[in-house]
């Protein structure tokens, strides 16, 4: 008899097994919750995150759609995707990166819009060079449509800085006959694609820091 009670007494009640595996259960319950939770913390997290640079992404189209009233209405240029667009035809020659007369002014009708924008936004202007998907002319001085945009891309960039934009601000690109803005399928087409864009790029943190130390020191 006594050999009995020992043995009932060492053994667990069914009890405490059920509690114990209760336990466990809450403790994995509760983690998936935490689990949960953070990752619903995280989803809204983007989400409020891709919200805020919609719209500033939306402000600063408007605030540059804004400066840029006068040339749009005068018909000088487009806006299209917060991308300022100006005809090839109206700033060169075909095949040429020479500025022409009408090229000129139309430059020096942005000048004052972009300089007002540029005062606001901490942001940097590339203007990007394209040109329709035709072959250069034998004997061209340019080998290729890339040579051929990103000199008119120069071209523009440096003509906006003599005319007062800081040089600090602007820079070329080009993009040869790589996305046009319509297909090439006729001479009207090309002449679309034949064309220089500004648009504005926000800064880089590193270099907007830069630019905020030295200005501290002078």
């Amino acid at each position: 008899m006594e050999h009995l009670e020992g043995g009932e007494q060492q053994s667990t009640p069914i009890w405490a097994i059920f509690s114990d595996l209760m336990a466990a259960l809450v403790g994995i319950l509760v983690l998936i919750l935490v689990w949960v939770i953070g990752v619903q913390l995280e989803l809204s997290q983007s989400l409020a995150e891709e919200t805020e640079r919609r719209v500033a992404e939306e402000e600063r189209r408007m605030a540059l759609e804004q400066a840029l009233e006068d040339p749009l209405t005068k018909g000088l240029v487009t806006f299209r995707d917060g991308r300022i667009g100006i005809s090839g035809n109206v700033l060169f020659e075909l095949n040429s990166d020479q500025l022409q007369a009408d090229g000129v002014a139309v430059l020096q009708s942005l000048v004052a819009p972009l300089q007002t924008y540029l005062d606001q936004h901490d942001e940097l202007l590339m203007v990007s060079g394209f040109t329709d998907d035709l072959p250069m002319h034998q004997g061209n001085r340019y080998q290729d449509n890339w040579g051929l945009s990103a000199q008119r891309a120069l071209t523009v960039t440096r003509t906006l800085m003599e005319l007062g934009l800081p040089d600090d601000r602007v820079f070329a690109a080009a993009f040869g006959p790589h996305h046009p803005a319509v297909p090439n399928v006729d001479a009207e087409s090309r002449a679309q694609n034949r064309r220089v864009e500004i648009s504005t790029v926000p800064r880089a943190p590193a270099m907007a820091a830069e630019t905020g130390s030295g200005d501290g020191n002078e």
